[in-house]
């Protein structure tokens, strides 16, 4: 029997989290797939990229394209011409694509316009926010879908709701929990929080990265207080994205530096960053995987955004949305300090079997 040949592509920490644990089960699975990962080398910062692939026990790259930063178009460009070059060459029976990022529109085009299967971990997820980058990229990427892995219930109304034919929906469950489950042993062995002298429980960790809040200044000088006065209460930690550390530079604020309980440190790997959001006492942030993340370990979450694709972290999760009102924050901080902090569930199928589960999928459909 001719094994198939799958892609993933992947550009991204998220990215990264998500297909290291369908990298397992296709290795496992090698009797009938020859799995190739192409890294196109969005994020390129040790702490964002290699770091990452060490943590996840991932293999290196199979290819690296090494297209690194640039505007939305010279970013998303320059993937699709590289890309195109790989895929003509190995000429995959199928494409895995993961998330929102510049990298998974990129492959979408790519492989639709090679007449390509097409496959999208994460699809269906709607923030029903146009101005988001990442809106444009999940809406376009299912159009083009032959095989759309959904993670939570929203994503299965969404896109019949968009026409999409049920035939090409699988509900598999949320791929980001695989990991977490496969490493949450070996993260709980971290140090970080020696390091950065702290005590389980005693601290909130804070991330923030989105264009919407780190461009504006006026924008990240108002989270930038928030987090400040928070820190009045318990130490905020602030695993600080480069390009949101060069933003702080730029528009002067704290100089990068420092500023008493409100503390700036370095971008982490990820099992030392799961280990530091399990032990916290609460979590701001406006990445969609820590809002994911959070939901499962029961970490109470503020969204820092003013939607979130993630409906279920909200409905059924310990995720609140509260936008960047430093009123709306404030209060839901005090309300979680006092004790009266919503309790919190684990949405179906987030329980560390969505890689077997998609494994499964791609048997049934094409061998």
């Amino acid at each position: 029997m001719k094994k198939l040949r799958i892609v993933q592509v992947v550009g991204t920490r998220p990215n990264f989290v998500k297909s290291a644990p369908l990298s397992k089960a296709l290795r496992e699975n090698s009797k009938y797939f020859d799995s190739i990962l192409i890294h196109t080398g969005q994020h390129y910062d040790h702490n964002l990229s290699q770091l990452f692939f060490s943590d996840l026990k991932m293999p290196e790259p199979d290819i690296y394209l090494n297209v690194g930063s640039g505007s939305h178009a010279q970013q998303t460009g320059t993937i699709m011409i590289e890309l195109e070059k790989v895929l003509i060459r190995l000429k995959p029976d199928l494409v895995i694509v993961f998330g929102d990022v510049n990298s998974t529109l990129a492959a979408a085009l790519v492989a639709s316009k090679l007449c390509l299967k097409l496959a999208h971990v994460e699809a269906g997820l709607r923030s029903f926010d146009n101005t988001m980058p990442e809106e444009i990229n999940r809406i376009v990427t299912d159009r083009l879908s032959d095989y759309l892995f959904v993670s939570e219930k929203a994503g299965q109304v969404n896109l019949k709701n968009e026409g999409v034919q049920k035939e090409k929906v699988f509900f598999i469950g949320n791929i980001m929990i695989d990991s977490l489950v496969n490493n949450i042993e070996t993260a709980q062995k971290s140090n970080i929080l020696d390091r950065l002298h702290l005590e389980p429980y005693k601290y909130i960790t804070s991330t923030i990265h989105r264009p919407s809040n780190v461009d504006n200044s006026r924008t990240l000088q108002i989270l930038i207080n928030c987090f400040k006065d928070i820190s009045n209460h318990l130490p905020v930690i602030f695993p600080c994205h480069p390009r949101t550390r060069q933003r702080i530079k730029e528009f002067g604020l704290l100089n990068g530096n420092d500023n008493g309980q409100f503390r700036i440190v370095e971008p982490l790997g990820y099992l030392d960053f799961l280990k530091l959001q399990s032990k916290s006492k609460l979590v701001m942030t406006d990445s969609g995987g820590i809002q994911e993340e959070t939901t499962y370990l029961g970490i109470p979450c503020i969204t820092l955004r003013e939607n979130t694709e993630l409906l279920a972290t909200v409905d059924v999760g310990s995720n609140t949305v509260c936008g960047t009102d430093p009123r709306k924050i404030t209060s839901t901080v005090e309300q979680l300090l006092d004790g009266k902090y919503k309790k919190s569930g684990i949405p179906k199928l987030w329980d560390g079997n969505t890689a077997s589960r998609i494994v499964e999928v791609l048997k049934e459909e094409l061998l």
